[in-house]
């Protein structure tokens, strides 16, 4: 918590949220930035899963890394299987997981379909999915395009010319956990509902979240 608190201060990020982290489980949010791994850390302390060249970044990987993250092959079924169970036995342990079921990053402008295979291992082990949302503002930018890393970007010119931007806001709503939510599928639907209705109440509510961290 506080080496994500301490990056987000050096990069003026302030983050502010409506509802409370779960004490344990699996939580599910759309996927803006690789900003939103430090503000979810910053909140509570979290296992988070995340494609495997995030390994390799500089500063967010090591963060990444010392947090316990479990990498994914993206393009492996066979690793998809062993995170899977890495997954499984981190939530039966009692762990908090982060996972961003787009399978992507995106703009914000609407939430993509959620892959629903790696709802697996809650379902499991047999532990509540809590639903999460995520968005930015920037002072003197557009959140779209200078926050927000997805499409043809790459890390270092997208990275470095955030550095150069103004003051970031980071609004996170956290909705209702769910329990025995049947099959993946079934939890990839329902959960991709409660997203999508958080996203929407993001949109309704900016400017009026109170600031928790970063002052």
């Amino acid at each position: 918590m506080g080496a994500c608190r301490g990056v987000l201060a050096s990069l003026g990020v302030e983050v502010n949220v409506r509802g409370s982290m779960p004490p344990s489980g699996l939580i599910v949010s759309n996927h803006l930035s690789y900003l939103d791994i430090l503000c979810y850390g910053s909140l509570a302390p979290c296992t988070f899963v995340s494609k495997s060249e995030v390994r390799g970044w500089p500063v967010f990987g090591r963060l990444a890394t010392n947090g316990g993250t479990i990498y994914i092959d993206r393009e492996s079924k066979a690793d998809a299987m062993r995170v899977a169970k890495e997954m499984e036995d981190a939530l039966r342990a009692g762990s908090r997981i982060v996972l961003f079921p787009e399978g992507t990053s995106t703009g914000g402008d609407e939430v993509l379909k959620f892959h629903a295979p790696l709802f697996e291992a809650a379902i499991r082990a047999d532990v509540p999915i809590t639903p999460a949302c995520i968005s930015y503002e920037i002072e003197g930018g557009d959140a779209r395009k200078d926050v927000c890393y997805w499409a043809d970007m790459t890390f270092a010119p997208h990275f470095l010319g955030l550095l150069g931007k103004g003051k970031i806001r980071a609004s996170i709503a956290i909705g209702s956990a769910r329990e025995h939510v049947g099959d993946r599928k079934r939890a990839g639907k329902l959960l991709y509902e409660d997203v999508v209705e958080l996203h929407s109440a993001l949109k309704d509510s900016r400017g009026s979240m109170h600031a928790i961290q970063n002052r």
